[in-house]
């Protein structure tokens, strides 16, 4: 299991990780302030099949944006961890999914390349706030992720009318492409996911 802990003077975020299969209790693992992202994550959880705990301690910035973005970057940070522990056995570093849910569908891809950023579009009018927490906050999530994992993300909400619908077929659509990432594929032992390779830097302190 990989244990992430990220400590400002706003917070103290720990998340864990662990291989499929999810276990059964994987809600409990999940605690942050915000219980629409809890729910978030655990679609994560579920269409990714990796295990996903995450503690948040608060100082007095009990604020959604703050929460959301540490959270993505912690988990991120944890998932970029299990990547590279993982890349030995081989594994893609990329995958796609689709996620749907009555009337709302939406796709994503993610691409592990040492590469962050997230385009986020939608062909639909999503919903200012859902369940009580602003929908650029958890856009804002989900570019923290990026930031932490070090990797691309693109989602496309394609349509959709009920806010918590359109959100979850996002956060589901990202767990299968996170999930096909992942996924151990020993032909690809030792490869990356892009053909230039490992990147390395080589910094030098030396005074002119």
């Amino acid at each position: 299991m990989i244990t992430v802990k990220r400590e400002t003077t706003e917070s103290q975020i720990t998340v864990t990780l662990s291989p499929p299969p999810v276990k059964g209790d994987y809600r409990k693992a999940i605690n942050t302030p915000i219980p629409f992202l809890n729910h978030m994550i655990e679609h994560i959880v579920w269409r990714s099949g990796i295990n996903i705990g995450v503690e948040v301690k608060l100082d007095k910035f009990d604020l959604a944006h703050l929460v959301c973005e540490d959270v993505g970057m912690t988990i991120g940070k944890a998932v970029l961890q299990y990547l590279e522990e993982s890349g030995k056995q081989g594994v893609s570093g990329y995958g796609d999914g689709v996620g749907i849910i009555d009337e709302a569908r939406a796709t994503s891809a993610v691409s592990f390349e040492g590469r962050a950023l997230l385009v986020f579009d939608s062909g639909t009018v999503i919903p200012d706030s859902t369940e009580g927490v602003n929908s650029e906050d958890l856009s804002t999530f989900l570019d923290g992720f990026s930031q932490g994992a070090d990797c691309t993300v693109h989602i496309d909400a394609v349509r959709g009318v009920n806010g918590h619908h359109i959100w979850e077929a996002v956060y589901r659509a990202f767990g299968i492409a996170l999930g096909r990432a992942l996924a151990i594929s020993p032909d690809r032992a030792n490869m990356t996911s892009g053909v230039a390779g490992k990147i390395n830097y080589t910094v030098d302190k030396r005074r002119q």
